[in-house]
């Protein structure tokens, strides 16, 4: 079963995409970040690969490289290239959450952020699934 992670209070999703990248590919895990449009897409790609004293290589899930690379971005989910780690940028939730291992969803400190996060949380949880979640500083709530 897919395990669900909330964080909480995240005041930079950029900085905390980067962050959870980082450690991903630390363990040789591959990540596909589930954005809102293609803009997003834009802008994440840009942000990870313009980070100082980090190498986070990614491409677009159309990219001819998608699938050889350990952070894949999309917007669609119509190409599926992994089944590791999603992190989940899009509301609802993404019908295909549950082919992936580890479910992410990064929540911000804005109240319409918060107000969805708690409709996707209830969906997971009244199917049956654990759910960790995790305040801005990494605590365990």
């Amino acid at each position: 079963m897919t395990r669900v992670e909330f964080f909480f209070n995240v005041e930079d999703k950029l900085q905390k995409l980067a962050e959870l990248g980082e450690k991903a590919i630390a363990k040789n895990v591959k990540l596909m970040m589930f954005v809102q449009n293609d803009e997003a897409a834009t802008e994440i790609q840009q942000y990870l690969w313009s980070l100082p004293h980090r190498f986070l290589p990614n491409h677009l899930a159309s990219d001819a490289l998608a699938s050889a690379t350990p952070i894949v971005i999309d917007w669609k989910g119509e190409q599926l290239l992994h089944d590791e780690v999603l992190i989940n940028l899009q509301h609802p939730q993404p019908v295909f959450f549950s082919r992936f291992r580890r479910l992410i969803e990064i929540v911000g400190v804005d109240e319409a952020d918060k107000s969805l996060a708690r409709i996707r949380y209830k969906f997971y949880r009244d199917r049956g699934y654990e759910i960790k979640s995790y305040n801005a500083s990494g605590n365990v709530t």
